[in-house]
């Protein structure tokens, strides 16, 4: 279907498309990397150090993708780059059962994060920009939900594969395959481009936040994505190597991605009654104890309970954010998600290099989760300080 055939969408297929698209994107071109990484680092003999190097790699693609949306104004480019984006997913993620060649992978998990970035941050917006259209604002927690779904994806797809195929390439191009059912609707479905009289918000819209209140965001958001890239990278491993916990590695990934679908409407909620700053700070607290919990105790108890509140918690904090970012940007919600997410990528690049040294160095992951707690605590301390806003969901 064109994209100027898609003028006749109805919501439920748009929604459906854009959570698609996520879990394309997310879930299988970044995520999927997580619950394959200990079967792809025991056949290939792939070390910690540079383990770590390809998530920093995959999170650089993502950063630079980001940096080129912040740029994007024309909304034709920017569906453009989304859907080219989706066949990339598709194409690198099967690409990785090539053959094991670091300089190879290295390229394809940067792509997989510029992959990420069009289905995060374009598609995102492009949806968002069709539902505030159209008038269907409580809706945008439906299209949140496929980070979630992506990540139960990509753990059910690795318990699957590892136990029905014993060599990693195979685990790869199998993936590939789930991914091709997800790509029709994203494709078929993606929301079609504004007319160009169409700027909602432009006229009368609420000034937007202070260059303070974004800097100070932006830094917090720094700290969150610490949070999230340590977890989202090295959650099986940690678990894995547990001798008490062999074989629940993808038990720990598959709680994240559950705890992460019905996580977008609870934060919604809790949003709606104590405000958005509220409940950023409160998801802020839960996500660091959540990292705390598998370097205090090496019991299953402790890692899925820590799976589930990162899961629980890191969904709220990327949608709450991401969409208070959005409404305050109408005419271009996908430009000002992007800009506020550099920030969050570059601590994505930074973390899982600086964790996976430290856990070759040391011989575990224990220093690499103390330390990004004590980020993650920086960033509820710069959070609380954040100027206040009229904040919109007070007023739905």
């Amino acid at each position: 279907m064109a994209a100027s055939d898609a003028a006749g969408l109805r919501p439920w297929q748009v929604i459906t498309g854009g959570l698609c698209g996520l879990v394309l994107t997310i879930g299988l071109a970044r995520f999927a990397y997580t619950p394959l990484l200990p079967a792809l680092q025991a056949q290939t003999g792939l070390s910690d150090r540079d383990a770590g190097l390809l998530a920093a790699v995959n999170y650089a693609g993502y950063m630079s993708g980001a940096l080129l949306a912040s740029y994007i104004d024309d909304p034709r480019w920017r569906q453009r780059l989304y859907g080219g984006g989706l066949w990339l997913a598709l194409l690198s993620t099967m690409a990785m059962g090539l053959g094991a060649w670091l300089p190879g992978w290295m390229l394809l998990r940067y792509l997989g994060g510029l992959c990420g970035a069009a289905g995060m941050l374009l598609g995102s917006g492009l949806v968002l920009n069709w539902l505030m259209r159209a008038g269907r604002r409580p809706e945008l927690g439906l299209h949140f939900m496929g980070l979630g779904l992506g990540i139960v994806v990509s753990a059910v797809c690795a318990w699957l594969f590892t136990r029905w195929w014993p060599h990693w390439p195979a685990h790869w191009w199998a993936l590939g395959g789930v991914g091709a059912l997800f790509l029709w609707p994203a494709w078929c479905w993606r929301p079609p481009v504004p007319p160009a009289s169409a700027h909602p918000g432009a006229a009368g819209a609420a000034p937007g936040p202070s260059l303070r209140w974004l800097a100070t965001l932006s830094a917090a958001y720094f700290a969150a994505g610490w949070g999230f890239v340590i977890s989202a990278t090295f959650t099986v491993t940690i678990v894995e190597r547990e001798p008490a916990l062999a074989g629940q590695g993808a038990l720990a990934w598959a709680l994240v991605g559950l705890a992460a679908m019905p996580a977008v409407f609870l934060w919604d909620r809790v949003a709606r009654r104590l405000g958005e700053q509220r409940a950023l700070l409160i998801a802020f607290a839960l996500q660091t104890l959540a990292v705390l919990l598998p370097a205090l105790s090496g019991s299953l108890a402790a890692a899925l309970l820590g799976a589930i509140g990162y899961g629980a918690t890191f969904i709220g904090i990327v949608s709450l954010t991401l969409a208070l970012v959005g409404r305050r940007s109408p005419h271009n919600p996908g430009k000002a998600m992007a800009r506020l997410t550099l920030s969050y990528g570059a601590a994505q690049i930074i973390g899982p290099a600086l964790a996976g040294g430290m856990a070759q160095a040391s011989g575990g992951f224990h220093g690499a989760l103390y330390l990004t707690a004590a980020v993650m605590t920086v960033g509820l301390l710069l959070l609380a300080s954040l100027p206040k806003v009229a904040d919109p969901a007070a007023k739905r």
